[in-house]
């Protein structure tokens, strides 16, 4: 191969590659175009010659832009031309060859100027963008105006908000913008990942696909649904086994979170989170598959809210830096065993302000064994509760069994305490 190329002009190799990418266009494009009656722009050898001129436009000029910018002009006014006429005979308003063809031509120049892994994606991606047609039409009819806007709202809290932040410490706590609005965009990221799969997941999959999404949304909503529903199915060893199930992987989604914000944090903290994650999830499903009397499949139900409220956003940054402050007073007044209350109490509401809070200052106003312990306390007192609300919201069987499970987990997740706190 290597002495085919040195056997080319030194432009043969360039021509080729353009002959290349726009040959695959065009056939793209005469594939899609056979059989239809109508007038349809372009095809294997209308593409690779608009290439060709692209090219011999940049080379001639020598890559100048306006004399590429000038060709680019004139071969968009051909274009308009193959438009009007094509609407005029068929009525066919679509614009999507033409639009190729202009790419086509762009990507020509491109190869001129070296740019060949810009030129070969740029092909590559507008020949996906023309073969998932149906795909993609599709999904527009599947994803509501409702959903356009929640991803909107993330790209607000993520790419316009998150950016213009001031990267430093201010005041007496030490408290950082940028860090603090990262962790916002961080734990919404995860939910709203999870909701994502719940909604084209929707109206498929059992109990077990809704505890393994709902763990890495809420666990403590997954556990509040689950146990609501059992009421109505009578299944204990089902829904009491999903829901342990939901706890486990939220030691996966801690791991996730914790890693991305303290290294050595997650050092001291990943055994136990995979442990206990492969007990919940594991142990879990064993005991979703105890009989409980009833055949079949538990269809799910729920549906989740969307996580990227701007208000619940905005009110969980300011939970965070109140238990960064918190933190700080505690660890500064009351030493570890404060630590270890407030964790504690932490674990009766939404723990992940609190252990996000612990990311931060583990290592420096916090010692990183302390923080670790700290984690793992919350996030037992979180299984105690959740259990409890299973206890209290599901029918006596289920909540006896949910109760169980769930404090059984608390106290394996205690067990690391016993080095980690040392």
């Amino acid at each position: 191969m290597s002495e085919f190329y040195k056997a080319l002009p030194p432009e043969g190799a360039k021509i080729l590659l353009v002959l290349f990418l726009s040959f695959l266009t065009g056939l793209e494009r005469e594939e899609h175009h056979a059989g239809s009656e109508h007038y349809s722009f372009g095809g294997v050898r209308t593409f690779p010659l608009i290439g060709l001129i692209g090219y011999t436009m940049a080379f001639l000029s020598g890559g100048q832009f306006l004399a590429v910018a000038v060709g680019f002009a004139v071969v968009a006014g051909f274009l308009m031309l193959a438009y009007q006429h094509k609407v005029a005979a068929s009525g066919l308003a679509g614009f999507t060859s033409e639009m190729s063809a202009l790419t086509t031509y762009l990507a020509g120049a491109l190869v001129f100027r070296e740019q060949f892994w810009i030129a070969t994606t740029i092909s590559v991606a507008g020949m996906l963008l023309l073969e998932l047609k149906a795909v993609l039409e599709g999904l527009t009819k599947r994803v509501g105006a409702g959903e356009i806007f929640t991803f909107t709202k993330f790209l607000l809290l993520s790419a316009v908000i998150l950016p213009v932040l001031p990267n430093r410490e201010y005041g007496p706590f030490q408290i950082n913008p940028f860090k603090a609005w990262l962790v916002v965009v961080a734990v919404s990221a995860v939910s709203y990942g999870s909701y994502v799969i719940q909604k084209l997941t929707k109206g498929k999959g059992g109990v077990l696909l809704a505890a393994l999404l709902g763990g890495a949304y809420s666990s403590t909503v997954t556990t509040i649904v689950m146990a609501r529903r059992a009421k109505q199915e009578q299944r204990p060893h089902l829904f009491s086994g999903g829901t342990l199930i939901a706890s486990g992987v939220m030691y996966l989604r801690l791991a996730g979170l914790v890693t991305l914000f303290n290294r050595d944090l997650i050092a001291r903290l990943w055994l136990p989170f995979v442990a206990l994650a492969g007990a919940g999830v594991g142990l879990g499903w064993l005991w979703t598959r105890l009989p409980d009397g009833k055949e079949g499949t538990v269809e799910r139900k729920f549906e989740p809210n969307n996580p990227l409220e701007l208000r619940a956003a905005f009110f969980f940054s300011a939970l965070f830096l109140a238990m960064l402050i918190a933190t700080h007073l505690v660890v500064t007044y009351l030493g570890r065993a404060g630590v270890y209350s407030l964790a504690l109490l932490m674990g009766c509401t939404d723990v992940d302000p609190f252990i996000m809070g612990m990311t931060q200052s583990g290592g420096s106003a916090t010692p990183l064994g302390v923080a670790a312990a700290a984690i793992l306390i919350a996030a037992a007192s979180n299984n105690l509760v959740k259990g409890i609300y299973a206890f209290f919201l599901s029918d006596r069987s289920t909540g006896i069994r949910s109760l169980g499970l769930l404090a059984a987990l608390a106290l394996a997740g205690i067990a690391p305490l016993l080095w980690l706190a040392k």
